[in-house]
């Protein structure tokens, strides 16, 4: 099996790199869970081991929650892997990858009272010229109420 290194302390270009390339294989198809409370809201994200997201780029600063798993993460603060229980303080501006470990769920946890998902997408997440997925935002399950 090949190993793939990277590099402790990416940059942002070379993790819009890796967004781009992984946009060519096949995709996993993960359930995310929303929840609101109170100017709050937090977005669950199941990752079965060995799932690879590069994710978006938020505004403001935000809890990252590892309620159980392994996951590395990759930043241009550097590179680290993180079991739970783990709450880091995510800073805006922050684009990063992370890698499942293990099966791992992660909650993020944004100051945002908006409830309406297009509206949220913008209030949170910085605009991006690159690659996504087609359709790839922020989108509550139809049983959300």
């Amino acid at each position: 099996m090949n190993e793939v290194t990277a590099p402790d302390r990416p940059t942002r270009e070379q993790i819009e790199r890796l967004q781009s390339a992984m946009l060519k294989l096949p995709q996993a198809a993960l359930e995310t869970k929303h929840y609101w409370a109170d100017g709050m809201y937090c977005r669950e994200l199941f990752r079965p081991a060995g799932t690879t997201i590069v994710g978006k780029v938020h505004r403001k600063e935000h809890f990252l929650i590892v309620v159980s798993g392994t996951i590395r993460v990759w930043t241009e603060a550097g590179m680290k892997t993180v079991s739970a229980p783990f709450v880091w303080v995510s800073k805006p501006g922050t684009k990063r990858a992370t890698h499942a470990l293990t099966d791992a769920t992660v909650l993020t946890v944004h100051r945002c009272a908006e409830t309406d998902m297009e509206a949220l997408e913008k209030e949170l997440v910085e605009p991006f010229d690159g690659p996504y997925l087609p359709g790839n935002t922020l989108k509550a399950l139809e049983s959300d109420s």
